[in-house]
């Protein structure tokens, strides 16, 4: 037994374990620089955020070191439990969660907080994978394709009621691992047609969705719009270079909630374009990995984990640097392993112990058959 773990661990992907680490690491390092006058002003501790998101990084690796070690198998088998359980906590969490900027999106569980839109995701990656290695045999048909995102609705809908952003990236998640089950592309087009189509409906039934529509085309019009324009700014006064490290000057009070989704800008002001690239180019990495991990999958339940958090992880990443850079409208979505949020880092190292998992099993490149 001792043995066979070691071979396992052997096997596990060290490129993407490094990556994690390097990734956690420099999000704490940023984190304290972007926080620390906010923590200062509003805590009287300059390391108040900090402290608290170290202590969920050293939780969240724990438990990816806990994950990676056991047979990823068994998570499956609890999906559709895990995916009951996120219903209920999404549902409680609208009538008892606690109220912060105008949103109810956390649980209180005494000296803690906790996101049941994080866990959704997660729940969301098992659940699909556990039904579509189900209906392996059949996962060309348009009605699987149907069934599959009708399943989702339930979530996406109680969700969506008071995060639009995680409902959108659960949304992305069905169809990511559906590309990845289905060996057809036509069906995607008209999927993609029908989804432009109840976008285009969906923005139009509230007039803010209209009006942060209006704010990204001309945000120096509006009031509104001065948290992306003073991103902006932080991006542009960085030059190549940046200003180094703890030295951003637009953290100070002029971009709201620094530590939070406008945490790339600061990125960009204190290390520069180079240090932004080079932040990229880490996500890139990573998500190659996931991509050798899905082709060296030992089964369809292993590529279809890590096709669902390749396709979690670069949702996030594009969405978020594109609403910094004002590319798309503001959505309020983290930037995975930087941004400020314990709940989020927890179960984003969680999903990554599951990667590594697949990774400690993998054999040839798979191939899928349905037979």
């Amino acid at each position: 037994m001792v043995s066979e773990r070691r071979t396992d661990f052997e096997k596990t992907d060290i490129v993407m374990l490094v990556l994690v680490v390097v990734l956690t690491v420099f999000g704490l390092a940023m984190l304290l620089s972007a926080s620390e006058y906010n923590g200062r002003v509003r805590f009287g501790d300059s390391a108040y955020y900090f402290k608290k998101q170290l202590f969920a990084a050293a939780l969240g690796l724990g438990i990816m070191y806990l994950i990676m070690n056991l047979d990823y198998h068994f998570f499956v088998k609890l999906a559709p439990m895990a995916y009951l359980v996120s219903v209920v906590l999404s549902v409680a969490v609208l009538f008892v969660g606690q109220e912060i900027n105008g949103s109810r999106r956390w649980l209180n569980l005494g000296p803690l907080s906790f996101q049941p839109s994080e866990f959704a995701k997660v729940a969301v990656i098992l659940f699909l994978t556990w039904q579509i290695d189900r209906w392996k045999k059949k996962t060309d048909s348009l009605w699987f394709m149907f069934r599959t995102m009708l399943t989702l609705l339930p979530i996406v809908g109680i969700v969506g009621s008071n995060n639009l952003s995680t409902a959108l990236i659960i949304l992305g998640i069905g169809v990511a691992l559906i590309f990845v089950s289905n060996s057809r592309y036509l069906p995607f087009i008209g999927v993609g047609v029908l989804g432009t189509g109840f976008a285009v409906v969906f923005l139009a039934a509230e007039s803010y969705r209209l009006e942060r529509l209006a704010i990204w085309r001309n945000p120096e019009k509006y009031e509104k719009g001065f948290q992306t324009i003073q991103g902006l700014y932080a991006i542009g006064s960085g030059g190549i270079f940046g200003r180094g490290l703890g030295n951003s000057l637009q953290k100070l009070g002029f971009v709201p909630e620094a530590q939070n989704d406008m945490i790339f800008s600061v990125i960009c002001e204190e290390l520069g374009l180079a240090g932004g690239v080079v932040l990229i180019l880490l996500f890139v990495l990573l998500l190659w990995r996931l991509c050798v991990s899905i082709m060296h999958a030992p089964d369809l339940q292993g590529a279809l984990l890590c096709g669902g958090i390749m396709g979690h992880l670069a949702m996030q990443v594009i969405l978020n640097i594109a609403v910094v850079t004002n590319t798309i409208p503001n959505t309020g979505i983290t930037l995975p392993f930087v941004s400020y949020g314990g709940t989020s880092v927890v179960f984003l190292l969680g999903e990554m112990g599951l990667a590594l998992g697949v990774s400690s099993h993998r054999k040839g490149v798979y191939t899928y058959n349905r037979k």
